[in-house]
């Protein structure tokens, strides 16, 4: 008998404790948490919605809660819908929260179409009430009128200008024999099925102060930031005449790959000012073809460029770096070379001639020992040229030719911190590559400022 009183004791008091739990409270002073005072949406393109984003109302009472209204104060009319624990709706009665527990609000927003083409504030609230109490939580996002295309076919001659951004689902492509020009300013936005596909071709006319824009619909934190949310733009085999002046180029699976020679005696693709970042495959992945490159920045990319089966290249000026993120982890050199291409265990070769010139060709150390790799097969020629030219390696490149290059000395750029994702690489004080190019007809860097005497290496001057 004495070995059983404490078991039927402590029985006891488990079965008054899941009483209390059980029991509801209805004092006043009952407090629930709920995540900050307002909920955030970034930048929804009308018609497109937004994905659903949530907070949580916790119970950090030792009793369980009612809440005994939850209500959208806009309603049905509101453009914000709600799902509480499961249950969608716009007033919600007696939701209860047991002891120590939470419930999840979802919210999501549509954004209706409206004449203004610039972005416009959507604002309601949630109000939450309990116990005599009562809670705000408000919600918020910036709407955008935009132009939508959904799998097209352009042909003819077609101008896009910044009244409107673009939103690409689907894919799109300029025919052959058509010519689009995109005007300064335009944003182009493109969903995870749509590649810019490019038979024809493609002027854009962005610059210094109103650069043009291709990245991925998505803008709400995180994923505005994730490479690989768009497939890239595609110069296929009759585009010519390409021509990009001022145009950013972020987070696509693959940024531009341009492929097979140009029909006519000028380069396929000529870059001016251009950046390509936070590619998650290739930057730039050109095949058999010819692009002229001049003070462009690519950067922080599974692979910044890579020149495949031969082909005619020139970069001058460029900035072509790469330091590992939380997104991609650097592993791949930073440029790649060969004069050949395997494909069904069968080799094809063409010449390859490419030449860097006054550029940086950088990667922060830890997988790759040589950010520079020539590959060469059969007896078509393979030929690099690094004009001065900073670069990395461990063994430097085959079938390369060097001229007043520096290796292995850190360019010191101003500012990487992989953390807080912070980049810029612009040369601080005392850097080795300031002055250590040579004169050529790019008078300017990227930021439109001059470069007076011997220029610096890679596309920005330190002042």
């Amino acid at each position: 008998m004495r070995t059983c009183l404490p078991i039927l004791l402590i029985l006891a008091l488990v079965f008054v404790g899941s009483c209390r739990k059980d029991n509801l409270l209805t004092s006043k002073e009952a407090r629930l948490s709920i995540d900050s005072d307002s909920l955030k949406f970034d930048t929804v393109f009308t018609t497109a919605g937004s994905v659903t984003q949530f907070f949580l109302i916790k119970n950090d009472n030792k009793q369980k809660i009612n809440i005994n209204n939850l209500q959208l104060m806009g309603g049905s009319s509101s453009a914000f819908k709600i799902n509480v624990d499961g249950s969608q709706g716009t007033q919600f009665n007696g939701v209860e929260i047991a002891a120590n527990d939470s419930i999840y609000v979802f919210v999501r927003v549509n954004v209706n179409p409206t004449a203004n083409n610039q972005p416009f504030i959507l604002r309601d609230s949630i109000k939450i009430e309990w116990n005599g109490n009562t809670a705000f939580k408000q919600l918020e996002a910036w709407g955008q009128n935009a132009n939508y295309i959904r799998s097209a076919i352009f042909q003819g001659t077609i101008n896009w200008t910044n009244d409107k951004p673009y939103v690409i689902l689907g894919g799109m492509i300029v025919d052959t024999n058509a010519v689009l020009t995109i005007q300064q300013g335009t944003r182009i936005h493109l969903n995870a099925d749509a590649p810019f596909i490019v038979d024809g071709t493609l002027i854009v006319n962005g610059t210094k102060t109103d650069s043009v824009v291709f990245r991925s619909n998505r803008l709400d934190i995180p994923y505005n930031e994730y490479p690989g949310a768009w497939p890239g733009i595609f110069f296929r085999g009759s585009s010519i005449n390409n021509r990009l002046t001022y145009t950013h180029i972020r987070n696509a699976y693959q940024g531009i790959v341009v492929e097979r020679p140009a029909t006519n005696a000028n380069p396929k693709l000529i870059l001016n000012n251009c950046v390509l970042d936070n590619i998650y495959d290739i930057g730039l992945f050109a095949v058999n073809t010819s692009v002229v490159a001049n003070n462009c920045l690519i950067s922080n990319c599974g692979s910044n460029v890579a020149l495949i089966y031969g082909g005619t290249y020139q970069f001058n000026h460029c900035t072509i770096v790469t330091a590992s993120s939380s997104f991609i982890e650097h592993k791949n050199p930073v440029l790649t070379a060969t004069n050949f291409v395997k494909q069904n265990n069968q080799l094809f070769t063409s010449p390859l001639t490419a030449s860097f010139t006054n550029s940086i060709v950088w990667g922060d150390e830890g997988f790759v020992d040589n950010e520079i790799v020539v590959q060469k097969e059969g007896t078509d020629a393979a030929t690099l040229t690094l004009n001065n030219v900073l670069y990395r390696a461990k063994t430097d490149p085959s079938n390369t030719t060097f001229n007043n290059v520096i290796k292995n000395n850190n360019p010191q750029f101003n500012s990487v911190d992989v953390v807080r994702r912070i980049y810029n690489f612009r040369l601080k004080d005392g850097s080795p590559a300031i002055n250590k190019g040579m004169v050529t007809p790019l008078t300017t860097d990227f930021d439109g400022l001059p470069r007076v005497g011997l220029p610096d290496l890679g596309c920005y001057e330190k002042q």
